[in-house]
This record gives structure tokens, sequence and C-alpha cells, in this order.
């Protein structure tokens, strides 16, 4: 298995944001802070055993993946990647500014764009090939850990080549709210989230930053160790 720490490049609203909020309210864990946050009743209300139903992207943290976790490559620390941050921020480029609803996904809820947004693909896009030489090579375990039997062809080649099947042409932008749900389940949750996040009132998003999370270990939570605002 991949060692620790592990790494990943997010994107994440500031600590102050309203969607900040949003979601650590609903995972019950603020990245930012490290803290635990209560749930929000109507989540207890639709769905009492809502702890479960948030765990596994509670793990993570509110957030949309730009770079997927990795371990460091050998002989890489830290301190590069904090800097190489920087850097890929400080580079001019368009902001993505995309219009989100909350929907199912491959069986799980999330925040999501409307309609695909090009500047958005490129920007994950450019994190997936700028970073990459941060990335530990994957171990035989994380390769079957990805399951590549249930991959595509192109999905099985972008694991190779990139660590990760969903990139590029398969990239998706999403922000998790729940675990996978039977069917059955996803339609009182799915009307339980819109409500909340259409009292927001953010009908469109500015993709104008990255953050940078770590996972001590195993048992550990991902947490934000840096922010950069992106420049235009």
């Amino acid at each position: 298995m991949t060692g620790f720490p592990r790494y990943a490049i997010y994107y994440a609203a500031g600590a102050d944001a309203a969607l900040s909020r949003f979601g650590a309210e609903l995972l019950g864990y603020d990245a930012h802070s490290g803290d635990e946050v209560p749930f929000p009743k109507e989540a207890l209300q639709v769905a009492p055993d809502w702890r479960d139903v948030s765990s596994d992207p509670r793990r993570y943290g509110f957030h949309a993946t730009l770079k997927a976790p990795m371990a460091l490559a050998p002989g890489r620390s830290e301190a590069e990647l904090l800097a190489a941050c920087a850097a890929f921020a400080g580079k001019k480029r368009p902001i993505p500014v995309i219009r989100l609803i909350v929907d199912a996904i491959s069986g799980f809820i999330a925040v999501i764009p409307a309609e695909p947004v090009a500047e958005l693909q490129q920007l994950a896009a450019d994190c997936v090939s700028d970073f990459d030489a941060f990335r530990a090579p994957l171990s035989a375990e994380d390769r079957a850990r990805r399951k590549p039997d249930r991959l595509s062809e192109r999905q099985c080649d972008y694991l190779e080549r990139w660590g990760y099947p969903y990139v590029m042409e398969e990239f998706r932008f999403h922000m998790t709210l729940t675990g996978r749900l039977d069917a059955e389940r996803r339609g009182p949750i799915v009307e339980m989230l819109r409500k909340r996040f259409a009292g927001l009132g953010l009908d469109t998003l500015a993709i104008d930053r990255i953050a940078l999370f770590r996972q001590d270990d195993a048992a550990s939570r991902f947490r934000i160790i840096g922010e950069w605002a992106l420049v235009l």
C-alpha cells in the first residue's frame, strides 16, 4: 500500500466561505481547522444514520479532486511540494466559473457543475501533469485497489500513466457529500441537500484557488496545510 503521509491537490473554498461551512456541516468535519462539526438536524431527520452515510467523504474533507492522493516520490519533500503549489497558482490562466447543482454521480451525491466547462477540465489536466513528478509509483496493492478489471481501457492506461484513472477527459469535478447509496435512499437525501444548497444563494462559483491536503496515516483524515489563490 502507498506510504504515508499522503498529499492531494484539491479545490476547496476558503475557510470562511458559505460553501465550506455547508460541506463541513454535512460531513461533520472541517478540513481547514481539523475540527468535528455537528450535523444539521435536517440531515439527521432524513437519515438517522447520517454519520455512516457521510463516513467515506468525511475522511477527505469537503473538496473537489484535482490531483488525487499520493505519497511523495523518493527524494521529494513536503517543502518542495508546497513551493510547487505556489508556483502553479502564480501562473496566469483563465479562472473557471461554473454553475453548480446537487445530484447523484456514480451512486453518491455531490455538488457538481451543471454543464461541462472547458477551462475547468484544463485546470484539472494541468494539475495532474504538473504535479506528477511528486507522485510515488503505484504499488501492486494500489493498482489492485482501483479494480482495473472494472475500468475501461483508457482508464487503465491513465491509471498506469498518472496513478489515477479519472483524469483528462475522464475527469468529472465533484464535491462529495455522501457515500454510495441505494437508489431508493437517494431521492429524499438529494431533495434535502438541494434545499440546503439553495439556501446558500450560490448561483456560480469561481474555481479560483487550490489547496494542499495531507493525510498523516491510514487512520487520519486529510487536513489542509496550504492554500493559494490562482492568478488571472
